[in-house]
């Protein structure tokens, strides 16, 4: 039975740092992965062939792709990212209805509008005061 006292502290550390390189290992190998499968510029043929080079070899498939590919990979990453915030503002802006279009007048346009009706006389004070509160309300 082996105990705490019998591993060394040295082997702990080397133990963690392993695991941290095989965690980080499985992190660039679906990076590389899943950016050969959204990239756009290589063909069919292509994609199967990094694929089948990243899966048979993965070591060398994945270092080659990084040392080939990689900036262009960065690339694709930023433009994915400003894509993204690109459509989350719009949301957001949608969702707030800050669009000129889809919001509709203010209230203060309405509460201008309503004023013009009645100095124009066609809104008796009463009316005025009816709609005033009805609006704000």
């Amino acid at each position: 039975m082996t105990i705490a006292a019998d591993y060394p502290l040295l082997n702990l550390f080397w133990t963690m740092l392993l695991l941290f390189f095989w965690v980080l290992w499985f992190f660039l190998l679906f990076k590389v992965i899943g950016d050969i499968i959204r990239d756009d510029s290589l063909s069919g043929w292509g994609k199967a062939g990094w694929l089948i080079f990243t899966i048979l070899l993965p070591f060398l498939g994945v270092f080659v792709y990084v040392i080939a590919r990689g900036r262009s990979m960065g690339e694709r990453d930023v433009a994915q990212a400003k894509k993204a915030e690109a459509a989350f503002k719009d949301y957001v802006r949608e969702a707030a209805g800050t669009d000129g279009a889809a919001a509709g007048p203010s209230k203060t346009d309405e509460l201008a509008k309503l004023a013009q009706l009645k100095e124009s006389g066609a809104l008796t004070e009463a009316e005025f005061a009816k709609a005033k509160e009805k609006f704000l309300a």
